[in-house]
This record gives structure tokens, sequence and C-alpha cells, in this order.
């Protein structure tokens, strides 16, 4: 068992991110997942949404699940949104847990990885989930400068390819359209009582 860490803006979560993190820690044999929102977006734009109103719809997303939990440790105001830095303060957070990282084969491969291998030192795997047209070849150009020992810890989970985006739903909100079933219904309803994304 081990504790798996799934970062990202999530801005906003939705379906596809609780189906992959669902995914993954069944098939690592995770005791749970924690979703970490990032304050910082160092390899995209900066989040639209403000850290808590995305903790908020991440809490109301994962409530149904007993194994999913909410940790705001890359919103806290010294938080720099690198996972190298985030790694040692979840590795405080739960002393001896063995850390299992959760990313996306796009965000691997179109973002530039600050200490990558650091961030593998902390872990105890790197699970790789498909999205978007990344082809094995881009993710195997990513690692290639990776140790054998570092390289050992990076696994690759077969998942249909998920089509939800949050890019998807924010311009389908800006243009008033609906994202009902592709994000989970209380987060629906937060969207629309805030007037978020408008």
């Amino acid at each position: 068992m081990g504790l798996g860490v799934f970062g990202g803006s999530f801005d906003p979560v939705h379906n596809g991110h609780l189906f992959v993190a669902e995914a993954v820690r069944e098939a690592c044999g995770l005791s749970r997942v924690l979703f970490v929102p990032t304050r910082h977006g160092h390899h995209r734009a900066a989040p639209l949404t403000a850290g808590a109103a995305r903790a908020d719809m991440i809490r109301l997303a994962i409530a149904a699940n007993t194994a999913f939990a909410l940790d705001e440790a890359d919103l806290a105001e010294d938080a720099t949104g690198f996972t190298a830095d985030l790694l040692p303060r979840l590795g405080a957070r739960y002393p001896g847990e063995e850390l299992t990282f959760i990313v996306g084969g796009d965000s691997l491969v179109r973002s530039r990885w600050d200490r990558l291998e650091a961030v593998l030192d902390g872990l105890a795997a790197f699970v790789i989930a498909p999205r978007g047209d990344v082809t094995q070849n881009e993710l195997d150009a990513a690692l290639a400068d990776l140790a054998p020992q570092r390289r050992a810890k990076v696994r690759y989970i077969d998942l249909p390819l998920v089509a939800e985006s949050a890019t998807l739903i924010r311009a389908r909100l800006a243009e008033r359209r609906s994202v009902r079933y592709l994000v989970p219904e209380p987060v629906f309803r937060y969207i629309n009582e805030n007037e978020l994304y408008r």
C-alpha cells in the first residue's frame, strides 16, 4: 500500500481526473490518493480561479470516495509550485508513507520539469497516465536521460484515453454552454452558483 499524489491546477476538477485517480489507485494498490492543487502554474498559464475555490470543488468532487483526500500544501503562501519542493512537505506530513506521483503524459512531454531527478528520488513510483495525443516515443524521449534506477520507478498505466480537459470545460463555460456530466454534479452546481469561468 502507498499514498498517491495527484498534483495539478484542477481548474476545475473534472470526471477525467477522478477516473484517472481511481484507476491508478486500483492498479498500484494505493491506500489513498491525495489531490494536491497548486497555487502556481509554472508549466502553463496561472489558474483562472482562486485556490480556495478550486479546493472547494475538489472537496465536493471527492466526497463520495473515502480513498480520496485533499491536501492543500501546494496552496500555501510559501509554496513554490514545484513538485521537487512539494514532495519533502508531503513526506513530513505523511511520515512513513511511500509516495506515488500521478502525472498525465502530456504534462511530462509538453512541460519542462524542474529537477525531475530529485522528484523521482523522493518517490516510490512515478505513474504516467495516457493523455492527449502523446506517443510512447515522446514519453521515452522525455525520460531518456534518466539513470536506470530512476527510470525503474516510472510506470505506464494502460487506461482508456480521457477526453475531458479543464481547457475544454473552461471554453464551454466561457461560451455559456453546459458542462454537466463533464464534471461531478456538485462541482457543476458550485460553478453555476458562483458564476465561475464566465
